[in-house]
């Protein structure tokens, strides 16, 4: 089947993203790493970005069709991305400029309005900074980006892509 056709591409970018997920849980689960709101959030684009995907591979469109999946896919991919990039810049920070950590994610959601919640989400927290696991010296918010990044060169490929 090969990377040749719209379908496979979707169909490939929606198993990376089912595999993404399903690494982040064992991360949890198994090893233990709790995520913070960011990454949360970063959860949320990788399955937002999977089920278009998914959505566009049972579709099939044509060339129009496939262009506007691979459109939405990818502004759901950059938003994931930004979020990544973010976290990435909250965990460089000197000690003494990282925000305070906040309430937890469930309380706010809870107790405030969602516009109050994504604002305070996304400017991060100190839970935020903590680097609890790396890869090749990296972080998973980076790898999560790095992520991102190959799921957008993906779907540049599906937009072009003729058939």
């Amino acid at each position: 089947m090969g990377l040749n056709s719209r379908r496979s591409i979707f169909l490939l970018i929606a198993l990376a993203c089912a595999a993404a997920i399903g690494f982040a849980l064992y991360a949890q689960h198994v090893w233990g790493l709790q995520p913070c709101p960011l990454c949360i959030f970063q959860r949320v684009g990788v399955m937002a970005v999977g089920a278009i995907a998914l959505l566009a591979a049972i579709h099939n469109p044509g060339q129009l069709g496939g262009r506007l999946w691979a459109g939405l896919a990818a502004i759901a991919a950059l938003g994931g991305g930004a979020v990544s990039v973010r976290h990435v810049w909250l965990q460089h920070l000197p000690p003494d400029q990282v925000p305070s950590c906040g309430p937890g994610l469930d309380y706010m959601l809870e107790t405030m309005p969602m516009s109050n919640v994504l604002s305070k989400v996304l400017k991060g927290s100190g839970e935020c900074a903590s680097i609890d696991w790396t890869f090749l010296g990296m972080s998973m918010p980076f790898w999560t980006g790095v992520f991102f990044a190959l799921v957008l060169v993906l779907l540049a490929k599906a937009f072009f892509t003729k058939k």
